[in-house]
């Protein structure tokens, strides 16, 4: 190779390196070209190594498929699901700056037509379609309002799968709970005792900071997020690792007696 062409591709990596770093920090670790957008990530490769324990999950193949990454950060799930043939992906997030971060991502890969926009998943209505599949990775547990975003969800943009993730804490255990649960223990005025089994439905609420970062609000137990996913109208299909659930839309629970959600307000016009 000339040395006009090694010059010139040392110059052009380091006008990437250059653009990689004015929009530090990355949460997510991607290569761009031989170059990590976070080396020094605490949790390593992130998020590449932690997908690749349940990649198989999701279909290999997603030709004529259209997905919707909600929380898309830099743009990895968009990515993944490019790799894998799906013809129109739309990443949203409410920071600017992981949307800078998903752009050189998406257009240092070769992914220009990934979409890209500043929107929040309490919002999801305003976009007006349905997607094959829904990425809600690592979202649930930084809103205020979980369960309303799981509605949200499966009202107006899931067609078929979501792949779901949250950060969970408590007992990994399921417990078996009534369709109907009783007041009091039959014959008793004492409460059912199922309300004190660490692996009852249970969503832990933190006041202040996790790990340092006061956005984290919730932290389910892992039979929490299965009944969430299933009272928002999600059928869980796998769960191929503790945190990550893929999910398909099935019925409302007690749809028929109206709207579950209490919904944020409207403008007066509408």
């Amino acid at each position: 190779m000339r040395r006009s062409n090694i010059a010139r591709i040392d110059s052009a990596k380091e006008a990437l390196r250059e653009r990689i770093e004015a929009l530090a920090p990355w949460f997510q670790n991607i290569d761009l070209d031989g170059i990590p957008t976070a080396p020094e990530h605490f949790l390593g490769d992130y998020p590449a190594f932690k997908f690749q324990r349940f990649a198989d999950a999701l279909p290999a193949d997603l030709s004529g498929k259209s997905v919707l990454d909600i929380g898309c950060n830099a743009g990895f799930y968009a990515v993944e699901m490019k790799r894998r043939g799906a013809e129109r992906v739309l990443g949203i997030d409410t920071d600017e700056r992981y949307l800078a971060q998903a752009r050189l991502v998406a257009e240092t890969l070769g992914y220009d037509d990934i979409e890209l926009r500043n929107l929040s998943v309490y919002d999801v209505a305003a976009l007006g379609e349905r997607f094959d599949l829904v990425i809600f990775m690592g979202v649930l547990y930084h809103l205020r309002h979980p369960l309303l975003a799981l509605d949200l969800i499966r009202e107006h943009v899931a067609g078929d799968l979501m792949l779901f993730q949250t950060m969970q804490q408590g007992s990994p255990d399921v417990l078996q709970v009534p369709e109907d649960h009783p007041f009091h223990v039959p014959g008793t005025t004492q409460p059912p005792s199922f309300f004190d089994n660490p692996a009852y439905p249970r969503m832990h609420f933190i006041e202040r900071a996790f790990a340092h970062d006061w956005t984290n609000w919730w932290a389910p137990n892992a039979a929490c997020s299965q009944a969430m996913l299933r009272a928002a109208g999600f059928a869980i299909e796998a769960n191929p690792e503790p945190e990550v659930y893929l999910c398909r839309v099935a019925p409302v629970p007690y749809d028929r007696y109206g709207p579950a959600a209490v919904y944020p307000a409207r403008g007066a016009a509408e």
